[in-house]
């Protein structure tokens, strides 16, 4: 696969010289551009002393995953703050990559080799993205109208799925962390990073065809690609996007998986905060607009970096319930703020794009260490949202409660029929509190069910319940969502 530049070389390459980067890769400058200033760079990471990082050392050199004395002081480490340098051997030992790429058959050198016949068919270079994109727009057109490429031999080393996948891929490429140095422009290091960031993704597409690619990886694979080697990164993506424990229950071919996981959230969040919910409900918003943009970048759209790599670490080390967590912990840090709100048009972006003072290391981690999200509570969640959408399914749909009617009508019905409606109402509100009542006592019971199967303390042990047909019919919905999911810098 060699190296081409596109005709905006010298362009970009003007544009990113003068820039000053910090201490984790971002652009930084005084003018005032607005896809700069998204980041903060004024970090406020607790750094460790020279012996509490050779103690991290001495841990790491003799890690044993499946030790709870390991864990629970790595767990530490990560109170006190993990440094910048060691974040990538932390993570290795927290995922255990060794030991998928060592009982894995799949060859990530080979799959290159193999996917480099495509690439050189379809005239693509992964070191010149942009021209990638115009050659694979062409492309996808010419095989939607049955007119190939007057250059491509009939013999074709790819097909129309190949090609769909490439071009989405380098399109991503263009909108994970422009601002960053690996990323940003066309000097040698972003060309590089770039190329590396689309080898790491058609391999991993390539690696497990059940989930391929989708909207959100890029990201992911873009972060790991900052803290490890090539190789590594590709491994850790794997073990991120197949254990149970990770985020094999947000990812997928089809954006079920994401769905049904954005209304688990919806029915934590219901559970832990009621009046901030239903508020957020009355002014029209939907936990889904803002909890799939959250999920599938874990996070990396906060201004502040810092922040962003500890809840990462977090999440390295407890899996999908720190992803809960977090995304908790930063609603009720925003909480009066929302509460002021009474248009959609302010709380969506509130979310959306967190503010620094509350993405700030020094309030969010305190915030998120005092938080506590119990593993039980989200299958609880989970097994709600399943027998609510297998209700839906089989037609046991609650009848709606109608609207109160104008202070005239009720004034009238009470003087002529005063005790029928007095009854009514005791009626409802007996079906009020037994309907409570029922959602509380099934929270108890798979509370119970849960706490019985010793298989459930293991986070690897099994998948979540499947979420089957039910989560096709709000496909609808997630299409207004993955927009939302925007250039992150």
């Amino acid at each position: 696969m060699g190296r081409r530049r596109s005709s905006t070389f010298s362009i970009k390459r003007r544009a990113t010289e003068g820039l000053v980067f910090d201490e984790f890769g971002f652009a930084q400058t005084k003018r005032k551009d607005q896809k700069l200033q998204h980041r903060c760079h004024d970090y406020s990471y607790p750094q460790l002393n020279a012996r509490r990082v050779k103690e991290l050392c001495e841990l790491l050199s003799y890690w044993n995953g499946s030790s709870f004395i390991c864990r629970s002081q790595i767990e530490r480490f990560m109170r006190m703050g993990i440094p910048p340098a060691l974040r990538g051997r932390v993570w290795k030992c927290l995922l255990n990559i060794d030991k998928l790429r060592e009982s894995s058959a799949f060859n990530y050198q080979k799959c290159l080799d193999e996917i480099r016949g495509p690439l050189v068919d379809l005239g693509v270079s992964e070191y010149g993205i942009i021209s990638a994109i115009a050659t694979l727009n062409d492309t996808e057109n010419d095989l939607g109208s049955n007119q190939l490429p007057s250059r491509c031999p009939p013999d074709l080393a790819y097909s129309s799925a190949d090609v769909t996948i490439f071009r989405q891929i380098a399109l991503d490429l263009q909108r994970s962390f422009p601002t960053h140095r690996t990323l940003m422009g066309e000097s040698p290091e972003a060309i590089e990073g770039q190329a590396k960031l689309f080898r790491v993704l058609i391999a991993y597409a390539k690696y497990n065809p059940k989930i391929g690619y989708s909207q959100g990886m890029s990201y992911i694979a873009a972060v790991l690609l900052m803290h490890l080697s090539e190789e590594e990164a590709f491994w850790a993506l794997g073990v991120l996007l197949e254990k149970p424990k990770y985020l094999s229950e947000l990812f997928d071919l089809s954006g079920e998986k994401i769905q049904h996981q954005a209304m688990v959230f919806h029915q934590f969040f219901k559970h832990r905060k009621p009046q901030l919910s239903k508020h957020i409900e009355d002014v029209r918003v939907s936990s889904i607009h803002f909890v799939m943009p959250w999920f599938l970048t874990l996070f990396t759209s906060l201004p502040c970096w810092d922040s962003v790599l500890a809840i990462w670490d977090l999440i390295m080390l407890h899996g999908l319930s720190a992803v809960f967590r977090t995304g908790l912990t930063i609603i009720q840090l925003l909480e009066s703020r929302l509460m002021n709100l009474t248009d959609e048009a302010a709380v969506l972006p509130l979310l959306l794009r967190v503010p620094v003072d509350v993405s700030q290391h020094c309030v969010l981690l305190p915030a998120l260490w005092s938080t506590e999200v119990q593993e039980w509570e989200i299958k609880c969640m989970n097994s709600l949202v399943l027998e609510e959408t297998e209700g839906h399914h089989l037609g046991i749909i609650e009848k709606p409660i109608p609207p109160p009617l104008p202070t005239k009508v009720k004034e009238q019905e009470k003087s002529v029929d005063g005790p029928k409606l007095e009854a009514k109402n005791s009626v409802r509100k007996d079906s009020s509190v037994s309907s409570v009542k029922n959602v509380f006592t099934r929270l108890v019971r798979m509370a119970q069910c849960y706490l019985l199967d010793k298989d459930c303390q293991s986070g690897d042990s099994k998948p979540s319940p499947s979420q089957g047909s039910s989560a096709r019919r709000r496909s609808s919905k997630a299409s207004r969502t993955t927009s939302s999911i925007t250039q992150v810098g």
